[in-house]
This record gives C-alpha cells, sequence and structure tokens, in this order.
C-alpha cells in the first residue's frame, strides 16, 4: 500500500472512531436533556413512600418501580437460563464437534442468529397458547415465557463468544493440562475456560444488553402496561421497553411524552449498572485465574 492510501486509511479510521464517539455522546445527551427534568421519586414510585415500596408493603401505582423490577427479573432470568446451554454449546463447537456434524450445528446456529425478534416473540406467544389449550387454564403469556424466549434471542451471542475464546487460545495452553496426563474434560475445566473468561464473559454482557433492550418478543410473551410486580413466574409484568414504546406511542400530553425520556435514563442507568457489575466480575475472575497460575 502507497503512502497515500495508507494516509486515507488512518484518516478514515479515525472519521470513523470519532463519529461513533459523537453519535454515542449525542444519544445519552439528547436523553439526559430532554428527560432529566423528569426524574423524580415520584416518577419511580408514584404515590407511595419509597420505603413501603423497596419493602413491597404496598403496590406502586403511576410509577416506573414495577417495570424497573421487571426489567431487572426478566433479564436475570433469560441469561441465567441461556448461559448454561451457550457455554456447553459454544464448548461443544469449540472442542468436540468435527467434520459434517460441526458444520451442521454451526449452519443452525447461524440461523438461530438471524432469525428477527418478533418471530421469537409469535413463536413463545404460540407457545403460551398451545399451553394454555391443552395443559393448563392457568397459563398465560408470563414472565416466564418472556424469559425463555429471550433466552433464544441471546443463545448466539454466547455460544459464538465462547466457541471463537476457545478457539483463539494458542497451542501450547491447549496442550497444558493434556502433557501433564490430566484428562480432556479436566483440559477444559481447569486451562482453557479459565482462560477464555474474557471473551465468554464479553458475551455474556452482550447478552444483558440485548435482554434488557428487546420489545417486540416481551410485547408479544407477557409484559403488560399495570400488572404491578408479577408474583410469580407464571404472571403477567411491566418492562420499561414497553413502557417507553407504549408512552412514545401513545402519549396525549408532553408532560406524559417527558416520562418516556426519563424511563428511558432509567433503562440506560439499569443497563449500565448492570453492564458494571458484570464487568467487575469478569476482571475479579481473570485477576483470579491469573494470581492462581
Amino acid at each position: 500500500m502507497n503512502r497515500l492510501g495508507e494516509k486515507l486509511l488512518i484518516a478514515f479510521s479515525w472519521i470513523s472512531g470519532i463519529t461513533l464517539v459523537s453519535v454515542v455522546f449525542f444519544i445519552v445527551g439528547h436523553l439526559i436533556f430532554k428527560g432529566i427534568r423528569a426524574i423524580n421519586l415520584k416518577l419511580i414510585f408514584g404515590e407511595t413512600r419509597p420505603l413501603d415500596a423497596l419493602l413491597l408493603r404496598k403496590q406502586v401505582f403511576h410509577g416506573l418501580f414495577p417495570a424497573m423490577m421487571g426489567t431487572f427479573l426478566l433479564v436475570v432470568l433469560s441469561v441465567g437460563l441461556a448461559a448454561p446451554v451457550g457455554l456447553a454449546s459454544g464448548i461443544y463447537l469449540a472442542e468436540y464437534a468435527q467434520g459434517k456434524v460441526r458444520k451442521i450445528v454451526n449452519f443452525f446456529f447461524d440461523i438461530l442468529a438471524t432469525i428477527p425478534s418478533i418471530v421469537i416473540g409469535l413463536t413463545g406467544f404460540s407457545v403460551a397458547v398451545f399451553l394454555h389449550q391443552h395443559y393448563s387454564k392457568q397459563i398465560y403469556p408470563c414472565l416466564l415465557i418472556s424469559s425463555l424466549s429471550l433466552s433464544f434471542l441471546v443463545l448466539p451471542y454466547i455460544i459464538r463468544s465462547t466457541q471463537v475464546s476457545l478457539e483463539s487460545l494458542p497451542l501450547n495452553t491447549r496442550l497444558t493440562a493434556l502433557a501433564l496426563g490430566g484428562t480432556r474434560v479436566q483440559n477444559i475445566l481447569y486451562v482453557l475456560v479459565p482462560q477464555s473468561l474474557s471473551g465468554i464473559l464479553s458475551g455474556l454482557i452482550l447478552a444483558i444488553g440485548r435482554c434488557a433492550e428487546d420489545t417486540a418478543v416481551i410485547m408479544l410473551t407477557g409484559v403488560v402496561a399495570t400488572a404491578g410486580l408479577p408474583r410469580s413466574v407464571l404472571a403477567p409484568y411491566e418492562a420499561l421497553p414497553f413502557y417507553i414504546y407504549y408512552i412514545s406511542s401513545e402519549y396525549s400530553s408532553p408532560e406524559e411524552l417527558l416520562t418516556g425520556y426519563g424511563a428511558s435514563i432509567i433503562l440506560l442507568i439499569i443497563c449500565m449498572t448492570l453492564f458494571l457489575f458484570a464487568f467487575i466480575v469478569k476482571r475479579r475472575i481473570i485477576w483470579q485465574t491469573f494470581y492462581h497460575l
């Protein structure tokens, strides 16, 4: 590559990076500018005392507390259901699958990654209707159906991050435990997975963000506008993404739309909190792994 081409490539890279950072700052700044005035305890707890709401003594009406708790439970359940299957599948693809079986499994996971979220939501709704008609009249679209649907939506993130992280390890690391007489399972559990935790946890962080922001899936599988705190995993629930969608499409006054911006800021704070927690866990696990090595 000549000098001019190299300079153009560097300039394009800088412009792309600056554009990306600028867009992020613009989006966050726009939300803060529009919604910061709406952020107060009344927006979150309505007319209910905060302590009564936090201790679950009284139900919150006209506040975002049930939607915040519903969003948190939805993310935890979805990632909790998807993580074991995704990790096991990624390990299988990286360490055990060979030949045609590997190609077939990779192909089906690629198909899963391309399925639109609205299709997964419609499938979850169909499952809920089937269970209601054939097994129990008490089963409706609910928190559990939404969590299962979202877990399928985020599986490709976890599978691919696990697979790529394991496959990118150098050969000398991959042969460490085997050279010392360890079994294949011991090599995976005590050497390969700990050395790949950074990439694996990055996939989990992406899955958290995907679960927290999706609206199409939950809209069809259990979220409603005024459900309150879910009493069980088989109950309907509230969630911030649906609230934001509902307010932005049905608002009747500028003040009501302002609460949508406030809910967007709260959702952003929840996502940032979950990301920070995952990042701290990631750093702590990696530090402990290298310390023991």
